[in-house]
């Protein structure tokens, strides 16, 4: 582990390496992702870019791939400044997609494979779509809203497997209107679009569309640049040392800021490759890792959790994984993984999707998410927040109060205006209404104004920062944001329900919080858990409906009438505490089931 070091100008030394890589490129710059793909195939294209089973893709067969779906995007009227959804499991397509829309100018919303109905529908409408993607395997998903899909929307369905076993019989189960890519791939040019079909697309314009929960409220369509993600990728590449040789793990999905845009940018800054899974596993993690000669990874602490939780192996530390970069690793799982599998670097950081501001811990200081040695040359501020009245108390003046050491207060970012730079730009959101929502203004002085993290956070006397909890509604779990607006919207329709409260309670030994619903009917007794399980399924992604229902009698509100939630979050579903009955979702037999010792929640395989 490194030490702390002692000499805080050696410590901003090497954020400035960070700063000078993030902040390189210039807003009104031609080059954009698209040039840096087409660039590192012609470089190299013999290059391992993407592992992927029993896959290995180079740069030069992915550009050919990716230039393939170019021109057959652009057939369909596609042009620069439109916007496509993309909804694709993680496979190699999924990133060819969203570069070959990148060639010619088009923004992609990469939709959460997960969403279903409504929520499905509201977050397309909210990118401003004029089309589509869809891999095969997430067809079946969209069954019940297929219709109204596909009338507002056409669906070009990316059939998965290469070529497709049975094309044909697939397109047979599919909504009316969605449509096939293979034919057009098979036909299509493989050589790279003539620049010209992107003129005047420059880097401050929007790369991706990339949804967030935010700290309240549904989720949103946060705006990423094209200067973002290349900044992104030099910069937390150089820090984290990756080379043109390193193959970065990716088990987090591609629609998500931590896979879709650091791991992929820092891959493709270097001109390295990406071990690309479809979804995580513990169990086949290391094996991979061996497999496809792993050296670093991005994690999320959830998995350093499922990983330890692991039975031990003569092969722990048989791999090559030097470095490993993420957030969320607790203090007590850090030290015993680090041992456990000897991994040199771990590189903890705090930041956002949408973000603009950040910290990192280059330091090896265990628990620690960022470190400061400088306040004064960081856009970063952490202010008193009352969590009560969800306000920023001010001073005599009117101004926000800084956090003492070890008092948790909100992180804000100062927001720039710098000239053709990134420093400190806030890109927002698709709506202009939530993206004026996260500013905070006159803050400091009349007139400035700072982005709203929606973190809690503390820093130690040495300047060190820690995550301390999320304000707001929003929980995290399965490493998804949660918004309880969302949940609740989907089962107030529930028979008999008068008021429904939902919030994140706390399990152990597992990270983040579970999903309680605390429900208010007019006839507790004729609760239905099976009909509560079906209406959770059928209108929510797997990882938001609740883990938990509490029937109680009466809602618990505030002067204001707004719901209590921070009893019903500690008391949690303590049998020691809760007199009220108590139920537990139960995937195998379709229901919510009454809570038992024998029935809590454990941790997935």
């Amino acid at each position: 582990m490194l030490p702390v070091p002692v000499d805080r100008e050696e410590a901003q030394a090497r954020l400035n390496q960070l700063a000078a890589g993030t902040l390189g490129h210039r807003a009104s710059q031609p080059y954009t992702v698209a040039d840096r793909f087409e660039e590192r195939a012609a470089a190299a294209p013999d290059r391992p870019f993407v592992f992927f089973e029993d896959r290995t893709i180079t740069y030069g067969e992915f550009n050919a791939l990716a230039n393939r779906l170019a021109h057959v995007a652009r057939a369909t009227g596609l042009r620069r400044g439109d916007v496509a959804g993309l909804m694709m499991e993680n496979r190699p397509e999924f990133l060819a997609c969203w570069v070959g829309l990148a060639k010619l100018g088009v923004t992609v919303a990469l939709i959460n494979t997960h969403l279903r109905g409504q929520p499905l529908i509201r977050s397309i409408e909210t990118t401003g779509a004029r089309r589509l993607f869809v891999g095969s395997e997430c067809m079946a998903g969209l069954a019940g809203t297929a219709g109204e899909l596909d009338e507002r929307w056409p669906i070009h369905v990316w059939v998965e497997g290469a070529p497709p076993l049975d094309a044909s019989s697939a397109e047979g189960s599919w909504p009316r209107g969605a449509v096939g890519l293979d034919a057009g791939l098979a036909e299509a040019s493989e050589a790279n679009l003539d620049a010209s079909v992107r003129a005047g697309l420059i880097a401050e314009r929007d790369l991706f569309h990339i949804f967030t929960s935010g700290t309240t409220g549904l989720p949103k369509a946060a705006r990423l640049s094209h200067m973002r993600f290349l900044g992104v990728g030099d910069g937390m590449s150089s820090i984290a040392g990756w080379g043109p040789d390193d193959v970065i793990a990716c088990v987090l999905p591609l629609y998500h800021g931590a896979a879709g845009m650091v791991v992929v940018s820092s891959a493709l800054a270097q001109g390295g490759a990406i071990a690309l899974r479809r979804r995580f596993s513990a169990s086949r993690f290391w094996d991979d890792a061996r497999h496809y000669g792993v050296t670093g990874f991005q994690y999320i602490g959830e998995i350093c959790r499922y990983l330890l939780n692991q039975p031990p192996s003569a092969r722990d530390r048989d791999h090559k994984i030097r470095v490993m970069m993420g957030a969320g690793l607790a203090p007590g799982i850090w030290e015993a993984f680090q041992a456990r599998f000897g991994i040199e670097r771990i590189i903890e950081g705090w930041s956002s999707t949408e973000a603009n501001t950040n910290m990192i811990n280059l330091e090896g200081k265990v628990g620690a998410c960022g470190y400061l040695p400088f306040k004064d040359r960081h856009n970063g501020r952490l202010i008193r927040y009352d969590v009560e009245t969800d306000t920023h108390p001010r001073d005599a003046d009117g101004f926000c109060i800084e956090c003492g050491v070890d008092e948790p207060g909100e992180f804000i970012g100062m927001i720039l205006d710098i000239p053709d730079s990134g420093a400190g730009r806030f890109e927002g959101y698709t709506s202009e209404r939530e993206t004026e929502r996260k500013i905070l203004r006159d803050v400091f002085q009349q007139g400035d104004r700072w982005y709203r993290s929606g973190d809690l956070l503390r820093h130690d006397a040495d300047d060190f920062y820690y995550f301390v909890d999320r304000i707001g509604d929003t929980f995290r779990w399965k490493s998804e944001n949660v918004s309880t607006q969302e949940v609740v919207e989907a089962l107030e329709d529930f028979p008999g329900l008068e008021v429904a409260n939902v919030f994140g309670v706390q399990v152990p030994g597992s990270e983040g919080r579970a999903g309680m619903a605390a429900l208010v009917l007019r006839d507790r007794d004729a609760f239905d858990g099976k009909a509560f399980f079906d209406l959770a399924a059928q209108r929510l992604p797997p990882y938001a409906a609740p883990v938990f229902v509490r029937l109680v009698g009466q809602a618990d509100m505030t002067s204001t009438f707004k719901l209590k939630k921070v009893d019903l979050q500690r008391e949690g579903y303590d049998r020691a505490i809760v007199r009220d009955p108590l139920f537990v979702r139960d995937e195998r037999a379709g229901a919510y089931v009454p809570l038992t010792e024998d029935n809590l929640p454990g941790r997935p395989a």
